[in-house]
């Protein structure tokens, strides 16, 4: 296993199998319908314009295994030190240990990057990614009751954040 910086051209198929798997089978992304090639090249194009990592492991032969990514958690500038994170395990390679990892080097690309907070909006049910957060250090920060509708049924939201001692200077503007 390595780690690997995801770039759209060698993983951007991989990533979108593991996208539209979660939308087709959970309630991991709000999405309802699969999303298409077309939408994963101007996800990876907002990552790259905005500086943002996509990390992922690959297997020894080079199979994605899973990835994470943060990007804007709101597009006002105040905000520019906060982002909101997502981590996704490829269904054949959960329970390998596979998102703690990838969240570490997640957080560690988001000091270096001088990121204060970082955001996971988690849904409410999903008491995998609760109990990965809260393992990390995350502190809950907020229930959002009823945000999303999907499978017939109404679905709360949990915010768990973690706060960096970054930046050593943070700046308006």
């Amino acid at each position: 296993m390595q780690q690997v910086d995801c770039t759209f051209e060698r993983h951007g198929e991989a990533i979108l199998a593991i996208f539209n798997e979660a939308i087709v089978h959970s309630t991991a992304l709000y999405d309802y319908e699969p999303r298409s090639m077309a939408l994963m090249a101007a996800w990876f194009q907002a990552k790259t314009d905005g500086g943002y990592p996509v990390i992922g492991v690959e297997s020894e032969d080079g199979v994605l295994m899973g990835f994470a990514s943060y990007g804007a958690f709101r597009h006002w500038p105040a905000y520019k030190y906060t982002v909101e994170h997502s981590v996704y395990v490829h269904q054949d390679h959960r329970g390998q240990g596979l998102a703690p990892q990838l969240m570490a080097s997640l957080i560690d690309r988001a000091r270096a990057q001088d990121k204060h907070v970082l955001v996971g909006v988690i849904d409410s049910a999903n008491a995998v990614s609760v109990h990965l957060h809260q393992k990390l250090g995350f502190q809950h920060a907020g229930t959002v009751r009823q945000a999303g509708f999907k499978f017939g049924r109404w679905l709360d939201i949990d915010l768990y954040q973690l706060t960096l001692n970054t930046p050593h200077q943070p700046v308006d503007g």
